[in-house]
């Protein structure tokens, strides 16, 4: 099994197409970090962040006044004056200005790792029958299931790759940018019952990488299963990366019903339940992890069936 994942990393990893892919992640990771400095990096520096602060609880205190303000936006103002109001009065500096900011901007960059590793694994399963190199896969000894099971883990392994290579880059140019100062900073936040909390910056951002890795590796299982079915790279490619666009407005479309909570968008974020706003009330990360299971057991054993029963053409 070893021999065998080392043997598909190397096809990943020989391809042309899969360094650019790591270098334009890379390119995007500075491009968005250099943009959000050039545009508010200087802002709050030394006492700068409490002016900056009082002057946000101004603006929203305006906003909470008008009186057609639908409920879900006037409840989110409040929070973030009273996030605000805990860092004024705890004498907690915000992050703007900091290296947190924007290594905290960096992690939503993680839907990059998502398309860019669905396009690798698209073009697996239906790549090598399309070339007729699964023939020398097949005529190997090892067992059909391993050859499928060594794959999946080497495209796993590459979405661990660019998720650390987000992390590395998005530390060090942050820091070069803003400073390494500050890095005992809390992260203020509110929870759903309405209690402001404190929690490690470090801890956090890794939770919300780890949560979001779950996202990717439910849509990396859903292309290399289309792939192994129908054998087709595009259908892979742009159906996955089709549904990771369009679940959020499929759930907005549908969030009025119960029924929309079994459905797999609807439980890919998990960091829903690290800001305390679940996609519908009564939902816990423990339910999410259930339902998510059931599609990944689903999604595999699709493409086990599929990779193992049909024949090869001569």
């Amino acid at each position: 099994m070893v021999n065998l994942v080392l043997n598909e990393n190397m096809k990943i990893y020989r391809r042309v197409r899969t360094w650019i892919l790591v270098g334009l992640m890379a390119a995007i990771v500075l491009y968005i970090n250099i943009i959000e400095w050039h545009s508010d990096g200087k802002k709050a520096q030394g006492e700068g962040w409490r002016a900056e602060l009082l002057q946000e609880n101004q603006q929203w205190s305006e906003i909470l006044k008008q009186p057609n303000l639908d409920e879900e936006a006037r409840t989110f103002y409040q929070q973030q004056i009273a996030v605000n109001d805990y860092h004024l009065e705890q004498n907690i500096r915000s992050t703007d200005g900091t290296m947190w900011d924007g290594v905290n901007v960096s992690a939503n960059l993680i839907i990059v790792i998502t398309i860019f590793t669905i396009i690798i694994v698209g073009d697996s399963v239906a790549g090598e029958f399309s070339s007729g190199t699964i023939k020398l896969l097949l005529i190997r000894p090892a067992s059909r299931v391993k050859i499928l099971v060594s794959k999946y883990i080497s495209f796993l392994l590459f979405g661990m790759l660019l998720l650390l290579t987000l992390f590395v880059i998005s530390v060090a140019v942050n820091g070069v940018l803003h400073g390494f100062g500050y890095m005992d900073l809390p992260l203020i936040s509110m929870t759903a019952e309405g209690q402001i909390v404190e929690r490690n910056m470090v801890l956090n951002l890794w939770k919300t990488y780890m949560l979001n890795g779950v996202s990717t590796v439910m849509y990396v299982t859903l292309a290399f299963m289309i792939s192994s079915a129908f054998r087709s790279s595009p259908m892979a490619i742009g159906f996955s990366i089709g549904a990771l666009f369009a679940g959020n407005i499929v759930l907005e479309a549908l969030q009025r019903f119960d029924w929309s909570k079994y459905l797999l968008f609807a439980n890919t974020d998990l960091t829903q339940y690290l800001t305390g706003h679940p996609f519908q009330e009564g939902m816990t990360l423990s339910f999410s992890i259930g339902v998510l299971a059931v599609y990944f057991f689903v999604f595999n054993l699709i493409s086990w069936l599929f990779f193992t029963r049909r024949d090869v053409a001569a």
